[in-house]
């Protein structure tokens, strides 16, 4: 079980439509040390959603897994932590608690990012999980909601005195969005405040990306998002082949067809990715977008090698 994040460990980040629990799978084996579920609504479980429940679903080979939630409710999070706690027991590594989604649709409603704005509920929010479960307990903020609202460090704080185990900080502010560049100063300002483990985030693209915020910058460890997408190599500094690439997508296809038909459609931008860069790139994309079938995605990695 995953208690802290310790030794320069990299994450596969919680990635909203992209982190279905095949990806997640084909990253663990590709040596991904943790990942994360997407982010799953407390009231979405409280709810008993079918397509919630779907979001976390742990593999074996995935076990031991993180699942971020998220929410503004204390007492909800609380129940559905332990509720996932009784559920997954030793396959659940840790609960993290989304407090740094920028979307509308999350921070408008007062979820996310939107906590930073009220970290008085914010306290109550970690105490509460932090109480209801004998797991781990993590929390992925921002640098601040409002451009020049420098509140990471105070929030770190708050967290620490909360109980969890350990934050992530992604280094941008929640108005920017991803435009801009993260702030990786924003890591060692925070390891200087806590004592904490500190995972960095924002900006992850090569393993230079994560030598940086270890080395450089005091890092526990680092969570890869956008970076993993369609390179679950990242993980293991390894520079594929197209025919290996032809075999991550197929076993990518294959297992959501297999398990999660219904999110097929999906593998559609993954292929983009996947591919993003090879001869035929364009090409490639296009042609993915009209695949609805296993069969018409077979069809075309077979193309794809033909062309090779």
């Amino acid at each position: 079980m995953v208690a802290t994040a310790l030794g320069g460990s990299v994450y596969l980040a919680p990635m909203a439509g992209v982190n279905d629990p095949v990806f997640r799978s084909i990253c663990k084996r590709l040596g991904a040390d943790l990942t994360f579920s997407e982010m799953v609504s407390a009231k979405g479980l409280e709810y008993k959603s079918e397509k919630t429940e779907n979001l976390i679903s742990i593999s074996e080979e995935e076990s031991p897994a993180a699942v971020q939630l998220f929410g503004k409710d204390p007492f909800t999070l609380a129940d559905q932590a332990q509720l996932l706690e009784e559920r997954y027991g030793d396959d659940l590594a840790l609960i993290d608690i989304n407090m740094g989604c920028p979307a509308h649709k999350i921070a408008g409603k007062g979820e996310g990012a939107a906590l930073m704005k009220d970290p008085a509920l914010a306290e109550r929010i970690l105490k509460a999980v932090v109480s209801a479960v004998g797991l781990p307990v993590s929390v992925k903020f921002r640098k601040g909601y409002e451009l020049g609202d420098n509140s990471a460090v105070e929030f770190a704080r708050m967290a620490q005195c909360c109980g969890v185990s350990q934050i992530a900080v992604h280094g941008r502010y929640a108005r920017q969005f991803f435009s801009g560049q993260s702030d990786r100063e924003l890591i060692a300002q925070i390891k200087l405040a806590v004592s904490l483990p500190v995972i960095a985030s924002g900006d992850v693209f090569n393993r230079s990306d994560i030598d940086a915020y270890l080395t450089d910058y005091g890092a526990d460890a680092v969570m890869v998002a956008r970076g993993a997408q369609g390179n679950p190599w990242i993980f293991n500094d390894e520079a594929p082949s197209l025919q290996e690439k032809v075999a991550v997508a197929r076993e990518h296809t294959r297992g959501l067809a297999d398990r999660f038909p219904r999110r097929l459609s999906s593998m559609r931008k993954h292929i983009a990715w996947y591919f993003k860069g090879c001869e035929h790139a364009s090409n490639i994309r296009c042609s993915a977008q009209s695949c609805s079938t296993l069969e018409d995605y077979e069809t075309l990695f077979e193309r794809i090698l033909s062309q090779e």
